[in-house]
């Protein structure tokens, strides 16, 4: 027994099983990510709204909309900015930036393996460094806009505190598609179904 190899098993809704520390693009289905991104949330969970907390789809919905309303990108540009925090959902783990060294290189190859996966899973091109810039304002803009919405932090809080110096944005990005109440996290259930129907969208455009 000492000499098998490290393992990390998950299984997953649809019944296939995922072993984080070999991961192929073969062993999860579109709706095991769609439901395991609608049920990680960003800010530890913690929410100033009533009924539920932010997830990570909804997240990447919002920067995906806001990325594509600032340039024009192909699917296959969209879907990777779909997918930016998947391997998040196949984790069920959304660490904040600030802990991340702690948590150690292992930790990061995982992370690193599972992202080589869904990029090969969903033909995925590579990042430039210009696109990685571009997206990463975005992402960082999307952060202090839900510290101070969601998470209920307050503008000089971001900045003194949480180090954001990205300008926080009033207009809920998502609200003009989907409507509702701006800033509201939607529950885990409809953030599943809405980014599933984006993820397939995608997919079916890209090349």
């Amino acid at each position: 027994m000492k000499n098998l190899p490290p393992r990390a098993w998950i299984r997953l809704p649809s019944g296939r099983r995922l072993d984080l520390m070999a991961p192929t693009p073969l062993d999860w289905s579109d709706e095991d990510l769609s439901v395991g991104l609608a049920r990680t949330f960003r800010w530890g969970g913690h929410s100033i709204w009533p009924d539920a907390p932010l997830s990570v789809a909804q997240h990447s919905l919002a920067v995906l909309e806001v990325r594509r309303n600032r340039v024009r990108l192909t699917p296959a540009q969209q879907l990777r900015e779909l997918l930016h925090d998947a391997d998040e959902g196949l984790i069920n783990f959304d660490c904040i930036s600030p802990l991340k060294p702690f948590l150690g290189p292992g930790f990061a190859a995982l992370s690193r393996r599972l992202t080589e996966a869904i990029f090969l899973r969903y033909h995925l091109p590579a990042w430039t460094a210009a696109e990685k810039r571009a997206h990463k304002v975005v992402d960082i803009a999307m952060a202090a806009a839900e510290a101070v919405f969601v998470a209920g932090w307050t503008e000089a809080e971001v900045r003194e505190a949480l180090h954001i110096r990205e300008r926080v944005r009033p207009d809920d990005p998502l609200q003009p598609r989907y409507g509702g109440k701006a800033w509201e996290p939607w529950t885990p259930e409809v953030a599943a179904e809405r980014f599933r129907a984006e993820l397939k969208r995608l997919s079916f455009a890209t090349p």
